[in-house]
């Protein structure tokens, strides 16, 4: 089932020679393969990426290389070679020296890779231990490089903090500080940029283009995102349900695909600018990846109501201490969030953008008081959040659900799915416990899983199935307001499609608020009635999805759009100029007085701080 396009021959010995991989699972005792007769090569200082949905076999492919599966239930076949090795012929002790060293991986979920009980430095500083003869005072300064390398901000200081404390971004950039602290032959990138936002991702993408110059680092870059494979790919591979469909030079693949699947993944990813003939959110076409044909994309009719907003939110505020010395001074505060305001009304989508730690999860997180605000006030449904006792806060969160980033941590990994997503109908008193099977059931349909998939548990899932079980979850109590948080960041393009037209369907239907919280700039652009752009806790720029991104006039705003992947392989080997700019901190000391920021009106309610 595969279709081979020419592809320039290349001299050199390749780093990583792939040949008929089948990797099975035992399955009630029968051996299930997921995937099948997979051949490629990577040559040196070349880059090739695997692109599919969520559970084509991405990235079991990538843990079938590294020999990181369950050696009593998997079964791995065929030839990997690495350096004239065969890496399925190596015993244990041997692999070990590999990983991490000759190939290292990066991983889709940094906090299941993180380990929780010692600091990110420490963490970084053991690979370089493990694998370089250097001192701990060198591998401690390496780290810090690392770290700065990979744009954390206050690098130094943040050596002793643990993952806890950073932002799902910020852990990303912490694998990947971790993987390449060895200056490996192979970097293995399974997802690498799905976390981070658009800057951060153009940034760690130019970091890898100059590491291969530097070091003739090759990559597999393992993704759904068909704009990075565009900018990034040499040559990719195409993945469908375990088997290799097409595979070719990466231009090829994008003005000449074949194969209907091929077809199918280009038309649903969304373009930037493509929604300037359109006032309201846009629905995906649906594709078909059968036979790649795909319906036209119908604009979502207007349901936003022009009464008392469904949401207020005014002047919220939150700091978050830091102790330092001896004996714990306060010695500064960060300044997660800064005066914020705005509303939401029912049927609207309202979208939160902006960098990695800007603010936008602490926004939604101090509306749902899972933080606690320093100031400002919420009003809910006319209700004032802030105020509420715990019997409160309980019928609260029944109209305003969050869909949280992190899918694995906000699952419980001892329920299964369907448990997880049946548990607050009933804890609401929603219905019986046949009702919560019943509405499990439609929920899983409605977000492309099966209901038959209800009895497994999280970890038997992917990254991307395990964010549209948290969906399902959410949407089960039918609630009026649902905070976003990234919630199709984990998504391949056609599933993420498929759970936005939902979302789409969803407010329509339901006159549902969403109040977005993402670093896609076109999926924000696609879904949005009024964007807020977030710059170091505070809004920058906000107003109607038109005005702000056909007319933005905060040059943070104009720095996120020119950061935007762009599906055309032509230029995948521009670098962006924002690569080398220093990310600000939102440190401050102890008595930094805040100003009172000015707004200026562009146009009607299009509103950009002075500065």
């Amino acid at each position: 089932m595969s279709t081979t396009q020419a592809e320039p021959v290349s001299t050199a010995e390749p780093v990583l020679s792939v040949e008929n991989l089948t990797t099975s699972f035992l399955v009630d005792g029968e051996w299930k393969s997921v995937v099948r007769d997979v051949s490629f090569s990577v040559a040196p200082g070349e880059t090739v990426a695997i692109v599919g949905e969520s559970g084509s076999g991405k990235s079991v492919t990538s843990l079938s290389i590294m020999r990181l599966l369950q050696e009593d239930t998997s079964r791995i076949e065929g030839k990997i070679m690495l350096g004239g090795r065969d890496l399925l012929s190596l015993p244990e002790h041997k692999m070990r020296k590999v990983r991490g060293n000759e190939v290292a991986m990066i991983f889709q979920e940094p906090m299941t890779s993180l380990n929780p009980l010692f600091t990110i430095g420490d963490q970084i500083s053991e690979a370089l231990l493990c694998h370089k003869a250097m001192s701990k005072a060198q591998a401690k300064a390496e780290t810090i490089r690392l770290l700065e390398k990979v744009r954390i901000p206050s690098a130094a200081s943040r050596f002793d903090e643990y993952p806890h404390r950073f932002s799902g971004g910020m852990r990303q950039r912490v694998m990947i500080a971790m993987a390449l602290a060895s200056k490996p032959k192979l970097l293995i990138a399974d997802e690498p940029t799905t976390a981070l936002d658009v800057t951060i991702q153009g940034q760690i993408l130019d970091l890898i283009k100059m590491l291969q110059e530097e070091e003739g680092t090759s990559v597999l870059f393992i993704t759904h995102d068909m704009g990075v494979v565009a900018e990034i790919a040499d040559r990719t591979v195409v993945m469908y349900r375990g088997e290799q469909v097409e595979t070719g030079a990466t231009p090829d693949i994008f003005h000449r695909g074949r194969h209907p699947y091929t077809r199918a993944l280009l038309s649903a990813v969304p373009v930037l600018g493509s929604m300037r003939e359109y006032e309201r959110p846009l629905r995906f076409p649906v594709v078909n990846a059968a036979t790649g044909a795909s319906d036209m994309p119908v604009e979502v009719p207007d349901t936003v109501s022009k009464g008392q907003p469904i949401l207020e939110v005014k002047n919220l505020t939150k700091r978050f201490d830091i102790y330092s010395g001896l004996f714990g001074r306060l010695s500064g505060r960060v300044h997660a969030v800064e005066d914020v305001s705005f509303d939401l009304h029912a049927g609207e989508t309202l979208s939160l953008v902006g960098e990695s730690g800007c603010g936008k999860s602490t926004t939604g997180r101090a509306i749902m008081r899972l933080i606690e605000p320093d100031g400002g006030s919420v009003i809910a449904d006319g209700k004032d959040v802030l105020g509420l006792d715990k019997h409160g806060m309980r019928e609260m969160r029944r109209t305003i659900q969050m869909i949280f980033q992190d899918p694995f941590a906000s699952l419980n990994p001892r329920m299964t799915v369907g448990q997880a997503i049946a548990e607050p109908f009933l804890e609401h008193r929603m219905g019986t416990t046949k009702e919560a099977h019943e509405v499990t059931a439609e929920m899983l349909r409605k977000v492309g899983l099966s209901p038959d998939m209800a009895s497994r548990y999280p970890h038997e899932f992917s990254g991307g199935q395990r964010q549209r079980i948290c969906i399902a979850r959410a949407l089960a109590l039918r609630p009026k307001v649902i905070v976003a948080d990234e919630s199709v960041s984990a998504l391949d393009v056609s599933i993420k499609a498929q759970v936005i037209n939902l979302m789409l369907d969803l407010q329509q239907s339901l006159n549902l608020a969403f109040l977005f919280i993402s670093h896609d700039m076109a999926v924000v652009e696609r879904v949005s009635h009024r964007v807020a752009v977030m710059y170091l806790g505070e809004i920058v720029e906000i107003g109607p999805r038109a005005a702000v991104f056909g007319n933005p006039q905060h040059e943070y705003t104009k720095k996120l759009m020119a950061a935007v992947p762009v599906p055309d392989p032509d230029r995948r080997r521009e670098k962006r100029m924002a690569a080398n700019e220093e990310l600000k901190s939102p440190i401050r000391p102890v008595d930094y007085e805040v100003r009172a920021r000015p707004y200026r009106e562009v146009s009607a309610g299009h509103l950009v701080a002075a500065d």
